[in-house]
């Protein structure tokens, strides 16, 4: 596990989820964490720090990362996990949601970004932003469009602050696949239809929160001193491709051969 004593860490929706997994493995690593919601939890492990506010808000976002760099003296890590979207079809959804979808999954991202870096940049040792990013984003995401349209949008935002912003600040994005977490089952039904998913990935389950955990803490260390504008894949292998199991041209080359 990288060293990130004496660093500092804010993870947008960091109170569950993958947020909460990543949030976990920077504070594992050494890192004084602070997490962020728009209503504060329950319970939060110890050592965390919670603000509230909603990222959504161009002005919140920009005085919350801030106000973590006035408080603490510094900020060495932003990782813009706040994200997500219900389902719903293109054709019936409103133009409202979808401005919503793309506001929360992209603009807000981007908002937090410039904030961080204007901190970053003025550190000897600059700062490492990660993007949490989705498959969604990578290939058809029907039934979530505006969402899969968002975190496109994010891998190439991605892409090019990490130009901008280089050398002092590093911005790299995340690939995730799907995720076991508390709103699994929105997703992906009962215990059956979850491990139906697990099924369809190589690696033979879901992700774990601390799988994205365990990445972006080696993107905040200075392990990853040299990595920048990566899209990194967090999704066990992709997902077996749909025509495999409808083809039965192996059938067909079995029965040549018996």
């Amino acid at each position: 596990m990288p060293d990130l004593y004496g660093r500092v860490a804010l993870v947008t929706g960091g109170t569950r989820g993958v947020g909460l997994g990543v949030a976990r493995a920077l504070h594992a690593a050494g890192a004084d964490v602070v997490v962020c919601g728009r209503n504060r939890p329950e319970a939060l492990p110890e050592g965390f720090e919670f603000r509230a506010v909603d990222v959504r808000d161009p002005e919140a976002a920009t005085a919350l990362v801030r106000g973590v760099a006035v408080d603490h003296g510094r900020l060495d890590v932003l990782v813009n996990n706040a994200g997500g979207a219900p389902y719903a079809l293109a054709a019936d959804a409103s133009p409202r949601f979808h401005a919503s979808v793309v506001t929360l999954n992209l603009l807000a991202p981007l908002a937090l970004s410039q904030a961080a870096n204007a901190v970053m940049q003025e550190q000897p040792d600059g700062g490492s932003i990660v993007m949490i990013s989705s498959v969604s984003g990578t290939r058809p995401s029907p039934g979530t469009a505006a969402y899969g349209a968002a975190k496109a949008g994010l891998n190439s935002l991605a892409t090019s602050l990490a130009v901008e912003w280089a050398p002092r600040v590093r911005v790299n994005a995340l690939v995730v696949g799907p995720v076991l977490t508390e709103q699994s089952a929105l997703h992906y039904g009962d215990d059956e239809g979850v491990a139906a998913v697990g099924r369809t990935i190589p690696m033979g389950r879901l992700a774990y929160p601390d799988d994205v955990g365990g990445v972006c803490v080696f993107l905040a260390s200075p392990a990853a001193a040299y990595v920048s504008g990566a899209l990194i894949a967090v999704h066990g292998g992709g997902e077996r491709p749909a025509f495999l199991g409808a083809s039965n041209a192996q059938h067909q080359k079995e029965s040549r051969h018996e």
